[in-house]
């Protein structure tokens, strides 16, 4: 590759191929130009296709499996009850800035989720979204936060309450974020030495899910003609000019990797996935709620229950073994035989109108070569990731048009992008890049050993 170059990633939680590659691609200049004189393409998820384990799947090269790590809460063993949330003690792989700092390359992190709390790095660390609040301890070293404070007046992590109908609040908060997390980007590329700069930011994230039905006419909520229908191009429009004011700090030498972990798409639903389990006969409780009630172990009758789910973007399915969970009903002999069952049912459940939903149930075992930690026995996308999944019981039917956890408009999708630039020869269309590939890629770049456990490969 000749002379190790610096290089920068810029992460764009949730960012999508067809709005930046295609619908709103003339309206963005300079990731355009990123775009039409580099390398570009989907860039493939991990499964599940979510923030918690997506970033952390990329900047270690590594799977779900590998990592334990398989959403946001995790079960921490196979008890009912006994959960983890996904921090950086979670993390027990060498990330991409670990081994560039063992390298002796500086290196600036800043926004990655799952980096809270921060570990030492050789350089400096701002801590992700997941952070409960900018009075905590999120960054390395600690006096950087009174660094931030003097760059900007109040740093957001994130924005609080996203799931709202206060769609000014939203947008306004989204904005100020993302205002504040790039003046403390440029604040630290100009004035603290680096070879390697990482940063995400997630607002794009929020701007899907809170405002997606205003500009995709196929959204069954869409609503045309409004003063949000360009908001969402409007702040992508923002990105890209803070995108361009990046380009002129750290000039041509640089390689520039735009990233997202994720794609997003509408969402037309969410299927009930422990009512379905209740049909089904599969979860039995110990009585009918009166009402639509929040999942809870003290609810279920364990004795006679087989399985049992959690909501999200995607469903998680366990099953209830003897031997395993403490009130085990399923013989190990009998797992396969059941889960395969299972899978069937689902993968031919129709939507609402009565057509095929085309939903997948992932085994573990099919799609990580390894799964540590209590992975779920089933990874379900119901149709295609346009619904989600339903953890509530007690609702009147199995299929619902209201978000359980607040208004929300998106799903996430299987694809995310990659945009590099300064990276090789010229403009090339990127064939098959998953989220692994990302940091051997980097390593490549920046003229460092590859570790032989990276499982993805090089883009260049």
């Amino acid at each position: 590759m000749g002379k190790p170059k610096k290089v920068l990633v810029i992460g764009l939680d949730c960012a999508t191929p067809q709005l930046i590659f295609d619908r709103w691609a003339d309206q963005l200049p300079n990731i355009s130009r990123l775009t039409a004189s580099g390398q570009h393409g989907t860039l493939e998820s991990c499964i599940p296709a979510i923030t918690c384990p997506a970033w952390m799947s990329m900047v270690t090269s590594k799977t779900p499996g590998k990592l334990g790590v398989y959403g946001f809460r995790n079960r921490k063993n196979y008890s009912y009850d006994d959960m983890f949330f996904a921090n950086s003690a979670a993390i027990k792989e060498n990330t991409v800035w670990d081994i560039l700092g063992t390298a002796g390359k500086k290196v600036i992190v800043v926004g990655v989720p799952q980096t809270y709390p921060p570990k030492p790095v050789n350089g400096c660390l701002v801590a992700g979204f997941l952070t409960p609040d900018t009075s905590a301890a999120y960054t390395y070293p600690d006096s950087l936060k009174g660094e931030i404070n003097s760059v900007v007046d109040d740093y957001i992590l994130d924005v609080r309450d996203f799931r709202t109908e206060d769609k000014e609040y939203l947008i306004t908060q989204i904005q100020k974020m993302t205002e504040t997390r790039f003046e403390v980007i440029k604040h630290l590329l100009k004035n603290k030495p680096w070879d390697f700069f990482m940063f995400v930011e997630i607002g794009p994230d929020r701007i899907h899910h809170g405002l997606w039905k205003y500009f995709d006419p196929e959204h069954h909520k869409h609503e045309p003609n409004t003063k949000y229908e360009k908001a969402a191009l409007d702040y992508y429009r923002y990105i890209d000019q803070e995108i361009g004011n990046l380009l002129e700090i750290v000039g041509d030498e640089t390689a520039v990797i735009v990233a997202s972990d994720h794609g997003a798409k509408r969402m037309d639903g969410g299927i009930c996935i422990n009512d379905w389990l209740i049909r089904e006969g599969y979860l039995k409780l110990n009585k009918n709620p009166s009402g639509v009630t929040n999942f809870s172990n003290d609810l279920v009758n364990w004795e006679e229950t087989v399985a049992w789910g959690s909501g999200g973007y995607y469903g998680r399915l366990f099953l209830n073994v003897k031997g395993r969970e403490p009130k085990g009903v399923v013989e190990p002999r009998d797992y396969d035989r059941v889960r395969s069952e299972i899978v069937t049912k689902l993968e031919s459940l129709p939507d609402h109108n009565g057509s095929n939903l085309d939903t997948k149930a992932y085994r573990p075992e099919d799609i990580y070569p390894v799964a540590n930690g209590v992975s779920p026995d089933l990874i379900i996308y119901f149709g295609d990731l346009y619904w989600r999944s339903i953890g509530t019981v007690g609702n009147p039917d199995i299929y619902v048009f209201e978000n359980d956890t607040g208004p929300d408009d998106a799903n996430h999708s299987q694809h995310g992008i990659i945009i590099m630039n300064n990276t090789g020869p010229g403009f090339k269309v990127l064939e098959d890049a998953q989220l692994m590939d990302v940091s051997p890629t980097i390593l490549e770049l920046m003229g460092v050993e590859i570790p032989s456990d990276m499982k993805g490969r090089i883009l260049i």
